[in-house]
This record gives C-alpha cells, structure tokens and sequence, in this order.
C-alpha cells in the first residue's frame, strides 16, 4: 500500500508544511476542529440520502479534516489524462449515434453498444451543440504509487460530488485560514463559473439571446437534491422540477409568477427513462412531455445528452484506450485497471476460479452496490456470487484487488492511513475545462476498500499545490 504523506518513513515533500502544522496543533486542536466541521455541515444541510434501510434517510456525510495533497506536476498529468478520456468518450457517443465507425472498424462489439440498455434509439442521427453529449465528466482514479494512476471507471451521465468539492475546500478556508495563507494551494471556487460558461457554450442555434438555463431536478426525495439546488444557486439559474415546464410551438418554457419563460439549455439531474413520458417512460411524472421533440428539432440543448449513459458501462470502460487510439492516434496518458470481462469464456473461467482475490461488479451497477470484494468476502457469499455471474456473464466484470493508496485520516483512534480514491470534474462545451481539485472520497472503515458515501465512506478536501 502506497501512503501518500510517508514514503519509506520519510514524510513526503508536499505534506511537510502539513505535518508540522499537525504537530504544532496537537490532537486536542484537531478534534476541536473535527466537530467544528461536523457543526457547519449540519448548520449549512450537507446531506446525502440513502433509501430502504429504515430511519431517517438524510445522512451527513463523514468530512475528514486532513485533505490529500497532489504537486502541481502530478495535477498537470492527471488533468492531461481527463482531458484526453473525455474527448474521446464524447467522440465514441457522438459515432455510436450516427456512422458506428468504431463498431465498423470491429474494436468495439456492435452487441456491447446497441443491446445496452443505456443505449437509446430515439437519440440515434440528433446533433447536439457543438457534437457534444456528455459535458460533465466525472473520471474516477485510483492510484497504487508515486506514478501510478489508473482510471477506475468513467461517469458520463449526471456524475454527482461537486458540492462536497467546493463545501469541503469553504469549509477548510473557514476552519484554516493561516494555512491557506502559507501555502499555495490552487482555488476551486471557479467550478460554478465555469459550468455556467459551458451550458452557456452548448445554447442551440436557435438561441439568440443570453440562454436561459435551469437545474432539472427529480424534486427533494432525490438523494442528490441538495446538490442540485446547490448548483442552481451557484449558478444563479432556476432549480425546476418536470411540473415546472411544458412545451409549445417546439420550445420549452418555464412557468414563473411573470408568466412562460423560454428555456435555452437544461442542466438535467433525472434519468433518461424518466426525461419525457411522451418518448421514454409513459408513466413518467418528473419529466416533460414533447421534450425529445424539441431537442431533436434543436429549440433546447440537454446537459447531459440522453443516450450518454451507454459511455460509462462498464463494459464499455474496457474499451476507452481502444477509442483514444482509434479516434485521437494517441497512447492513453491514464491507463485502465486490468479487468476481465466475465462475458468472454477465458475471462468467466479465470474469474470463477479466482472469486477470492478479486473485486467483481455488475456492468451496470453504481454507489459500491452489487459487487463482491473477493479478500473480504466469505466462502459462502463467494459461492452466491457465482452463481448470479453464471446466471449472466455478460453483466459483470472483474478486477484485480488494487492496494489502493491511503491518506492521513482523522478517526477515533487518531491519524491513521485510509485507502481513497479521487473524482475531478471536466465540463466539456466549446472548451474543456477542468477545475484543480476534485472529489476525495475515503473509505473511513480500516482496511475497506469502498469509498461511497452510501456505503459508508467519506470525503477530503483535495489540495493542489502550485509550482
């Protein structure tokens, strides 16, 4: 396991300045400060939300108060690498929509893209604004040394966790500001500029005018409408639900006490099946019927594209090199953790004879849920689980228990190492842009391996220092 503040017990460079700190303060300071953090967390309503295990459903979400620090040079290579993948996926949804030359070229199988269910007919020949349909992509990476990166899966869809970023990084300025002073760590409260910028980017033709835009939003059940509202007010755009706009004469509009509103560009946080009732879902009460038609004949953009969901399958992921290559000529600069695929008869054997040593999820699953850990797992659970692979193949994959990198972490015991992983945002519009920092998520149970939230992980703050 890699420790990313000690390196053959010696404390790295960029966490120097930190751990003096840390020892000057003492133990006392640092739970003082810990439940200083909890305090504004619940004053200002950080909360997630997490369905059928009884209670309440709003949780807070545990912040540790160590961030994780990267240098500017290991910024610079995994913000290259990000940039490249989301190119590349926005170029791999764009062709899977019109000529399937990928598929064509046999890199990647016609049966993998066409008979996923995220996959949608209805998008196939749509042009969005500037050919883009996933604009905000969410890469998450893991890293098992000083240089070594790996792109653990992509989100391609609505991928959540900006919030924390940007309410983790105010609350560290409150908490710390002597810190923020002596060092010099790159800010990250330019992310809601620069999403408004890129939605702005992606108004349709038929916008001619400054575009109005608004936050769709499933309503405060969802587990994520505290970031959506957050965004919206970031952005100093409306927050709506479905029941909020309607169509007419192949625009949409917003209903407002001043009257209909014209709406340009729709940040969108529900779910394809849900968008339109009149194209998806016919029992669909969170979306706006006659919005597919509207958005086909180019009177409203849609943040992210229907139809992007099938980029970050991930059966799909295995094939995100092959689509640099293909569509860019070069190498990937962040490269994917081996993985077998379990619908490939060499793949499913080795897998089923290697439950024990590796971590298998389903094709379509997300938050931790559905997979087996194989080291933490028992025999029995091992044995359940091959069954259900069995079952469908093709609906899982499988890859090696990765010695993921541990931080400092702050828990009952005092500082110790937890395993995390890390989620930076690239919005992509008439540029790509990329905030320095990006989502810590660490698992807070020792020796876990899951960093979700819903399953019990936390977040950091990410600090990227300058040159």
């Amino acid at each position: 396991m890699f420790n990313e503040m000690k390196m053959d017990d010696q404390i790295r460079e960029p966490y120097r300045a930190l751990v003096e700190w840390m020892e000057a303060s003492g133990p006392e300071v640092l739970e003082q400060k810990r439940l200083e953090a909890e305090t504004l967390f619940r004053k200002i309503g950080i909360t997630f939300a997490v369905y059928g295990e009884g209670g309440d459903p709003e949780r807070l979400i545990p912040f540790d108060l160590i961030p994780r620090i990267f240098t500017a040079g290991e910024w610079r290579k995994l913000e290259r690498g990000v940039k490249q993948r989301a190119r590349a996926l926005n170029t791999f949804l764009y062709d899977v929509y019109h000529n399937a030359e990928i598929i064509k070229a046999g890199i990647v199988p016609a049966d993998l893209v066409f008979k996923n269910a995220a996959f949608e007919p209805a998008v196939i020949g749509i042009d969005p604004p500037r050919k883009v349909y996933s604009h905000i992509v969410g890469v998450d990476i893991v890293r098992t040394g000083p240089e070594d990166f790996y792109v653990l899966e992509d989100n391609c869809r609505t991928p959540s966790g900006v919030s924390y970023m940007l309410e983790n990084r105010e609350i560290m300025m409150r908490m710390f500001p002597d810190l923020f002073k002596s060092l010099r760590i790159e800010p990250v409260e330019s992310y809601p500029d620069m999403l408004l910028k890129t939605l702005k980017s992606i108004a349709p033709d038929k916008c001619d005018r400054d575009p109005n835009i608004v936050v769709l939003t499933p309503g405060a059940m969802n587990s994520a409408y505290y970031e959506h509202s957050f965004l919206a007010d970031q952005m100093g755009v409306e927050l709506v639900e479905g029941q909020d706009l309607f169509v007419s004469d192949g625009r949409v509009y917003m209903r407002t006490t001043r009257g209909p509103e014209r709406v340009d560009v729709i940040y969108r946080r529900i779910d394809d099946a849900y968008i339109d009732p009149l194209c998806f879902r016919p029992d669909s009460v969170l979306g706006v019927p006659g919005l597919m038609n509207v958005y086909r004949s180019g009177g409203v953009a849609i943040c992210s594209a229907p139809g992007a969901g099938v980029a970050d399958d991930k059966a799909i992921y295995t094939y995100v090199p092959d689509m640099i290559r293909f569509y860019l000529g070069q190498e990937p600069i962040l490269n994917n953790v081996p993985t077998w695929k379990c619908g490939k008869p060499d793949d499913l054997k080795y897998v089923l004879e290697n439950l024990g040593e590796l971590v298998v999820k389903e094709v379509h699953g997300s938050g931790g849920y559905g997979m087996l850990v194989g080291p933490a797992s028992t025999k029995e659970e091992q044995v359940a689980y091959a069954e259900r692979i069995k079952a469908d193949p093709g609906d899982f994959i499988a890859q090696p228990t990765l010695a993921l990198s541990a931080c400092p972490t702050f828990v009952e015991s005092g500082i110790a190492p937890r395993h995390v992983d890390f989620r930076p945002f690239c919005l992509v519009g008439d540029n790509i842009r990329l905030a320095p920092g990006g989502l810590t998520r660490v698992a807070m149970r020792e020796g876990s391996l899951v960093v979700n939230s819903s399953q019990g992980g936390g977040v950091k703050d990410t600090w990227i220092m300058t040159d």
